[in-house]
């Protein structure tokens, strides 16, 4: 069955009702919102994952400070 934005949806709301149950109704839109957020990120950004943990690897091997590795990345 194909994904559309109508399933998403209807998937996304059966999560914050089943959320519904640990935090209050006006509450947990704050919970799913964030999450929903995280894994679509996740979702765009996995072709590049790979890459970026090389990158990361790399950066981390040269024992330089935070501040410093901020900046090469840029």
């Amino acid at each position: 069955m194909p994904i559309n934005t109508n399933n998403l949806a209807t998937q996304s709301w059966a999560i914050a009702d089943l959320l519904r149950g640990d935090f209050k109704e006006s509450q947990y839109g704050r919970i799913n919102l964030p999450f929903n957020l995280l894994r679509r990120l996740e979702c765009v950004l996995e072709e590049t994952k790979p890459a970026v943990l090389v990158e990361y690897e790399r950066v981390q091997k040269m024992g330089i400070s935070e501040e410093a590795q901020e900046k090469l990345c840029i």
